[in-house]
């Protein structure tokens, strides 16, 4: 019989078009220039290495890294060989990612040099097969000299379409973190290409962790003939500093490092007219500072709406970001092609256009499931449409309409508060940043709105006249029981605000 012919999977038709001109740059990283060639046959190189030492397909790899170009060439590596891959936030405590490490049955645990001691830490709580380091180490093996060792010659890809590519845990705020699957074929529908230009290619700043969407996101560009330079995290003056050097197209940011960009000292004074694209999501975005940002940098702003459970659900495009029109700003944009949204009641009756329930999506990308949980994938997958847990609306004209997640819908025994409409009302205050609002139950376990709130910087803010601003608008129901102020919100690893962390301080 004749041999199955490889599996077409994203990863192959990167390093396609890394082949298609090996000599550009394709990844920098402290002033360190990776080529397309480079980056081509360290990811043969490193699929070799891996495979040689019994790492093989449908095994699970999983990586601890910082933003550096070996971390993308061994998950890129990973794949060839058709293994899962489990990518672990940095910032998490040691028992956490060693529950994460185990859960997925981790065959060999990849880990850049400086998370050499966390790593040792892990495999304590949770052996695995193989631990492998990208550098010189005190402990476990040098990928890097093995794969040093190793033929370029082109890795043929062992994946196949329904196997699992990809593992990404929750935020686990229900109690134990679900791994959610994705398949090699989900993977190439897992949100929209960037428009590419062969005379303008994209060029992207990577600034949050590669672990989450930026990850995606530099699968994208270098897919478009692009280059994306990988700073370690976050900082508003340094990303700043790199639009303007590095001459930026495209830049990911969850909505709070945003708004620090627009606070920042040195924002009215740089460069950023090299942007096409500032892409957002990942949270409840203010219509009041997306109208700053527009102002600030142009029609540049795309929102993505989705969950690891669904892909991209809706965008959100430039010509949506109307500052005449703020309520299109309160709306995460028209359904993506291939999507079926529906809103939904308790009883599961599909509800008509402006009426509030559940936001419910069929498509072909979504989940395979939750990892080895069926009954919790059951909970949430019904006759093909999963059940997101955000709470929305669909408008007349399509576009969708996120208010609250379930989990965050505060219920005070007077009603119902949405945290985001609170949050739309305090950071409509000239002197707010931002804020998050969120429910704390008092002594009788009845819930109280909480809100926490960032001045801008040089603001001298008052909590009785937030109170009395949502009051008025809003009514006593939603005004704030308590207020505070941070000079900046908690976030977590992805970057969104940690509001499990601030209801767990104010109780």
């Amino acid at each position: 019989m004749p041999a199955t012919p490889p599996t077409r999977t994203e990863v192959i038709e990167i390093i396609e078009e890394l082949g298609a001109a090996p000599d550009r740059e394709v990844l920098v990283h402290q002033g360190r220039s990776t080529t397309a060639r480079d980056l081509r046959d360290l990811t043969h190189r490193l699929a070799r290495a891996m495979h040689a030492q019994g790492i093989d397909r449908r095994h699970t790899v999983t990586l601890l890294s910082g933003n550096l170009p070996e971390a993308v060439a061994a998950r890129y590596a990973a794949n060839l060989v058709g293994c899962r891959v489990n990518q672990l936030y940095s910032k998490l405590p040691a028992e956490t990612q060693a529950v994460m490490v185990r859960d997925v049955e981790t065959h060999a645990l990849i880990v850049d040099p400086r998370h050499a001691d966390r790593a040792a830490e892990i495999t304590e709580r949770a052996p695995v097969g193989a631990l492998l380091v990208l550098g010189p180490s005190t402990v476990g093996t040098d990928l890097l000299a093995l794969a040093a060792a190793q033929p370029a010659d082109p890795f043929p890809s062992r994946a196949r379409p329904q196997d699992v590519r990809t593992i990404r845990h929750s935020g686990g705020t229900t109690g134990h973190s679900k791994g959610i699957c994705i398949s090699y074929q989900q993977v190439r529908r897992f949100g929209p290409d960037l428009p590419g230009d062969p005379s303008h290619p994209p060029r992207l700043l990577v600034c949050t962790t590669i672990a989450h969407a930026a990850g995606q996101m530099i699968d994208k560009v270098l897919r478009a003939g692009g280059s994306a330079v990988l700073l370690d995290d976050f900082d508003a003056g340094t990303v700043l500093a790199a639009i303007e050097q590095e001459r930026i197209t495209d830049v990911f940011l969850m909505p709070p490092l945003l708004y620090q960009l627009l606070d920042h000292p040195r924002s009215e004074r740089t460069d950023t007219s090299s942007l096409r694209r500032i892409t957002y999501g990942g949270c409840q975005a203010s219509p009041a500072r997306l109208t700053d940002a527009i102002r600030r940098f142009g029609p540049v702003l795309v929102q993505l709406y989705g969950q690891h459970e669904a892909g991209i659900v809706s965008v959100l495009d430039a010509a949506d970001h109307d500052p005449s029109r703020p309520e299109r700003l309160r709306s995460v944009g028209r359904i993506t092609p291939g999507y079926r949204v529906a809103i939904r009641d308790e009883s599961g009756r599909d509800l008509p256009a402006g009426a509030r329930g559940e936001v419910c999506v069929s498509s072909d990308s979504l989940m395979l499931g939750y990892w080895k949980q069926p009954e919790l994938t059951a909970e949430v997958l019904k006759d093909g449409w999963l059940h997101t847990g955000d709470i929305g609306y669909l408008d007349d004209e399509g576009y969708l309409y996120i208010v609250d997640r379930l989990k965050d819908l505060i219920n005070t025994g007077g009603g119902h508060v949405y945290t985001s409409e609170v949050e739309d009302l305090l950071n409509s205050h000239p002197q707010v940043g931002q804020s998050a609002v969120f429910g704390v139950p008092d002594a009788n376990q009845v819930e109280r709105v909480h809100a926490v709130v960032v001045p801008v910087p040089g603001a001298r803010l008052d909590a009785d006249e937030l109170r009395n601003l949502v009051r008025t608008r809003r009514g006593p129901l939603h005004e704030p029981a308590h207020i505070s102020f941070l000079p900046a919100l908690p976030l977590t690893d992805a970057g969104k605000p940690d509001k499990k962390l601030l209801r767990r301080q104010s109780s």
